[in-house]
């Protein structure tokens, strides 16, 4: 994998990127970087409408955004720029304070994702199943298309077949050649025939201004002081862990399909540097965008890191150089491009009869919860904690069916065994307090643990309780058979849960 701490690590011995000495590759990864491109123009402009601010605020963010992630994010070939989620968090803060807290908050949101990288806070991604990740995937996908539904509605007659045009050439122009990528030859050809054809129509332009120069650094237009940092920083947390969220999940689904391996802390780090490099460009801030990076990595086949730079600094030569030619781009050829990822991002494997009869049915209602749960919120990162917490709804209720209790009397009737068999947890130890005779045992009570785990404070209290229950009738309990951890858990806490 290609370093990214420097650019001239790229250039280095064994860490030569592919791009450097295969022409296949290169043309690949900067025509995959010039179609995430003209995708973005589009996208950063109703970004920065969302959050109240200039277009040209959501472009340089892209543009920084993009290029300093390739120089030191984690995943390479995800496009991180401007993004909606982002955009409806620090919206308010605009609003009610203006452009320099927005800026303030941009800064400071990357400085927590650099904490919380140091953290180690993208290990907690292990814990999303892949339940929730199907339903992530989904959810992103659906997103994804109704996005376009505005730019479909209300709008003049040619726009539809236009769409149609756009995504036949898609679907076949690639069994042809795939020597240029099918979104970028849908652009250029739509474009040519409106613009010949005088053909009226929603274009790019129309969105708004383009920028007509490079941004400059400068620091926030904000009184320093402790008031101006409890204003921002409820903000600033918020825009750090739904960047997070989505960035690292995104981070996950580009590993699967290109079948590597990322470090998603190095990741988190990448995206806090990021943040914190646009916020001093005066840009609104961002995170990965799993529309642009699907076009990067799977429509086009990019794998490195050159094609996310490159989208970035394509994105400022196409505003600032060929403003008027990106201005008379027609709508209508991105959001043919915008609705082929959607349809190729939608795990469609996972809707299929055959698929929901073989799946378990709590695998199924986590999925659809959160999709509900994206789709109807439009925040990735509320989907994705409300369908990892359904999972552990349901996999605390399987696991704690799991726990069985069988007695078995000696001949002589002088003392009884308890075989407790499965994980013992807040779920299961509930009710083991229920599964013994207290009142018809004999006075010696023999609790077997062998095939059983302690999890938690809620078990040991539970035998606790169980042996106190024998006590008041005068009869004694053992407890045999723990495993380490869980004979170690059980001393620790044995006699110390209520209070005397």
């Amino acid at each position: 994998m290609p370093s990214a701490l420097s650019p001239s690590a790229w250039l280095r011995g064994s860490r030569r990127p592919s791009w450097l000495y295969d022409p296949k590759v290169l043309r690949t990864e900067v025509l995959g970087g010039l179609v995430v491109a003209l995708a973005l123009i589009p996208e950063a402009i109703s970004f920065s409408i969302i959050a109240g601010v200039d277009p040209a605020v959501g472009l340089f963010a892209s543009f920084t955004m993009a290029v300093t992630i390739a120089l030191v994010g984690g995943r390479p070939a995800m496009i991180s720029a401007a993004t909606g989620a982002v955009a409806l968090v620090i919206a308010p803060l605009n609003r009610e304070h203006g452009f320099g807290y927005l800026v303030t908050a941009v800064i400071l949101a990357g400085v927590f994702q650099i904490v919380l990288g140091a953290l180690g806070v993208a290990k907690l991604m292990r814990f999303v199943p892949r339940s929730v990740m199907v339903g992530f995937v989904n959810s992103l996908a659906i997103l994804i298309f109704m996005a376009q539904v505005p730019e479909m509605t209300d709008v003049p007659w040619p726009v539809y077949p236009l769409i149609a045009a756009g995504l036949a050439m898609m679907v076949f122009f690639p069994k042809l050649t795939t020597v240029v990528p099918a979104p970028l030859v849908s652009i250029v050809i739509l474009t040519v025939i409106t613009v010949a054809a005088g053909i009226a129509v929603p274009t790019v332009g129309d969105k708004g201004d383009l920028p007509s120069s490079l941004p400059v650094p400068g620091l926030p237009d904000v009184p320093f002081t402790l008031d101006t940092l409890t204003t921002v920083a409820p903000f600033a947390f918020a825009m750090a862990l739904v960047g997070l969220m989505e960035s690292l999940m995104t981070a996950k689904l580009v590993d699967d399909i290109t079948d590597t391996r990322s470090s998603k802390t190095r990741e988190s780090v990448g995206q806090g540097v990021a943040n914190i490099v646009t916020g001093f460009f005066g840009g609104m801030g961002g995170c990965a965008m799993i529309g642009q990076t699907m076009i990067n990595v799977r429509v086009s086949g990019a794998r490195t890191r050159l094609s996310t730079f490159l989208a970035g600094a394509f994105l400022m030569v196409l505003c600032i150089v060929f403003g008027p030619v990106v201005s008379d781009i027609p709508m209508a050829a991105l959001v043919a491009v915008m609705v082929m990822v959607s349809v190729a991002t939608f795990d469609w494997h996972s809707i299929a009869p055959r698929t929901l009869r073989r799946m378990p049915l709590g695998e199924t209602v986590v999925m659809l919860v959160t999709v509900v749960c994206v789709v109807a919120t439009h925040n990735l990162a509320i989907g994705v904690v409300v369908g990892s917490i359904a999972a552990m709804v349901v996999f605390a209720r399987r696991v704690a069916r799991l726990a069985e209790v069988t007695a078995v009397t000696d001949p002589d009737g002088a003392a009884v065994v308890y075989r407790v068999t499965g994980e013992l947890f807040f779920a299961s130890s509930n009710e083991l307090v229920g599964q013994f005779s207290y009142g018809t045992d004999p006075d010696r009570v023999v609790i077997d643990l062998s095939a059983a785990h302690i999890w938690d404070a809620s078990s040991v209290a539970a035998l606790d309780a169980v042996e106190t229950k024998y006590a008041q009738r005068g009869k004694t309990v053992e407890i045999v058979g723990l495993n380490e951890p869980s004979a170690r858990m059980h001393k620790t806490l044995s006699g110390e849960l209520v209070g005397g």
